[in-house]
């Protein structure tokens, strides 16, 4: 599909109402499939300045290409929906590329990558009103838990709020839980060892007044035979992130047993994927998609 982008300025500029009138027109079907497995596309990225891939610095910058990618990656067979910010997903509404499929909001993107303040994530993005009014299936947030900033706090207190406001909506909400800390050039690292991920998974699992609503988002560890143990720590169900992978296709393919291996254990019910397989190191879209909904 090659993506109008004079089309889709002509709606925004001469009729703004066609995104909800879109999002009340819209297909809706259950969170999880028939197989109780949920594979879901992400695209939220660029609203962060994330928008590197590889070696790639800007590679994500072009929209009506991204958006081709997603529109692409969301006819294949198997795959489930998509999570975006409210910018891309209005573009796919008006693009007709949502419907039948799971929606999920991106609600914190205020940790700009690179920034003094990367890890204040303040809620910039979607609110649980907004998702509820839309008619989207879920939202999904970031946590990234640094112990030598105190505004690590700040931020635990309004993923807590957030939770809360989704389950009094009866939505779903994805928590992305890392234990965060600064290397020596001050650059924001996640700490994937099994440790930290079994302590993210134990904090974000207590946030809220209720869990009933809240799923986790997980890394895989950096020991992949880690994760039955990691995985252990809580209930909560949970889904696999893709992350960054590096730009070889030996990378890739190793990427792929580690989400395989992981997709086995009794709490993890699918996976979220971005970039990996929306810029795959051999171009191919269709075929990276289409290996990753395999795992499942």
């Amino acid at each position: 599909m090659t993506v109008d982008v004079s089309e889709i300025v002509r709606l925004r500029t001469r009729h703004p109402e066609a995104v909800a009138e879109a999002a009340a027109r819209r297909r809706r079907r259950p969170l999880l499939n028939e197989a109780g497995r949920l594979m879901i596309v992400a695209a939220d990225h660029p609203a962060r300045g994330a928008l590197g891939v590889g070696d790639r610095k800007l590679a994500m910058a072009n929209r009506a290409d991204l958006l081709e990618r997603l529109v692409l990656a969301l006819s294949r067979p198997g795959v489930d929906g998509v999570l975006a910010t409210a910018d891309i997903l209005d573009d796919l509404l008006l693009l007709g590329a949502l419907d039948g499929k799971v929606v999920m909001g991106s609600m914190n993107r205020g940790g700009l990558q690179g920034a003094s303040f990367e890890l204040d994530d303040r809620f910039t993005g979607h609110r649980a009103e907004d998702i509820q009014r839309l008619g989207f299936d879920a939202g999904k947030l970031l946590l990234r838990i640094d112990y030598d900033d105190p505004g690590s706090l700040t931020t635990m207190e309004s993923t807590a709020r957030a939770i809360d406001d989704m389950a009094a909506r009866r939505l779903p909400v994805f928590v992305e839980p890392f234990i965060s800390g600064r290397n020596a050039e001050g650059k924001v690292k996640n700490d994937l060892s099994a440790e930290a991920v079994t302590k993210s998974i134990a904090i974000a699992s207590g946030l809220g007044g209720s869990s009933a609503y809240t799923w986790l988002k997980v890394p895989v560890t950096e020991n992949p035979d880690d994760m039955a143990e990691v995985m252990a720590t809580s209930t909560l169900p949970a889904v696999l992130l893709g992350g960054e992978v590096g730009g070889s296709m030996e990378e890739q393919a190793g990427a792929y047993e580690k989400w395989r291996g992981a997709l086995q254990l009794p709490t993890v019910r699918g996976l979220v994927v971005g970039r990996s397989l929306l810029y795959p190191a051999d171009g191919d879209v269709t075929a990276a998609v289409d290996t990753a909904v395999g795992l499942l």
